[in-house]
């Protein structure tokens, strides 16, 4: 049986008249997303069925529930304010919500904070194609339309299986364009979904005994299979496992890697 993904909750949010003038313009092509203004421009948003957040006091007492409620928060307001108010509230990229700012001219939309992990990129693309605006995005892999290895699969329900440090490390690998085995015996195949193919550097196998582990920077093996000690350590570092539901399986080879 399949699940269907919830939707992220989004907030968006605006300390401005100005903006809260695009905040609304925004709502009415997203309305699941909340809203987040000063009670003064409440009125503003009259008609519109999005759930309504109407502060009053100190704005950045609001970031904190702000943090704690919602999965992107699109904030129509400068980019050092945002960083300057957020700053006191940041644990980490595997908590913290996805952070985006919107310029005053509703031209760029830059994610800010939990960019892959957290999906901010891809809110911020969302965004940007509602606005007509440019994302403006700085994570390597998605620049360098390449694998980003810390989500990689993660919409079709695989799990990643490493060491933070592995990922890092092989992530560092794959931006830097060194070589790299992707190996491949479990999962859908279709996984690659950007328009552009696969870089150079990226070599595809369907079982790991075909790869010769002493000409790869780094391996990233898509598989059911365990995982021994013996190859973690042979590997130091440079191997991130994937693990593709039990029921969503390609042709899988037998056997365990020793």
């Amino acid at each position: 049986m399949t699940t269907t993904p919830s939707l992220p909750r989004v907030c968006l949010v605006a300390i401005t008249k100005h903006g809260a003038a695009q905040v609304a313009a925004l709502a009415r092509q997203l309305p699941q997303a909340s809203i987040c203004v000063a009670a003064k421009f409440a009125e503003t948003m009259q008609g519109l069925p999005n759930p309504l957040l109407a502060y009053d006091g100190a704005f950045k007492d609001r970031i904190g529930p702000l943090f704690e409620d919602f999965d992107q928060i699109v904030f129509f307001v400068s980019l050092g304010a945002v960083v300057r108010l957020i700053a006191p509230h940041l644990n980490s990229k595997d908590e913290d919500p996805g952070v985006l700012v919107v310029d005053d001219a509703g031209q760029f939309v830059i994610p800010v904070l939990s960019g892959h992990v957290g999906g901010a990129n891809a809110m911020a693309d969302t965004v940007a194609a509602l606005l007509g605006a440019t994302p403006v995005l700085t994570t390597a892999s998605d620049v360098g339309k390449t694998i980003p290895v810390d989500i990689l699969g993660r919409e079709l329900g695989w799990v990643v299986e490493a060491p933070k440090l592995n990922i890092t490390r092989v992530s560092a690998a794959v931006v830097n364009e060194e070589p790299v085995a992707v190996v491949q015996d479990a999962g859908s195949p279709h996984w690659w979904t950007r328009p552009t193919p696969l870089p150079a550097s990226i070599h595809r196998y369907a079982r790991l005994e075909d790869v010769h582990l002493d000409r790869y920077r780094a391996v990233l093996w898509i598989t059911h299979h365990p995982v021994s000690e013996a190859l973690w350590q042979t590997l130091h570092e440079r191997l991130v496992v994937y693990r593709p539901p039990a029921s969503a399986g390609t042709t899988t080879t037998t056997g365990t890697a020793a």
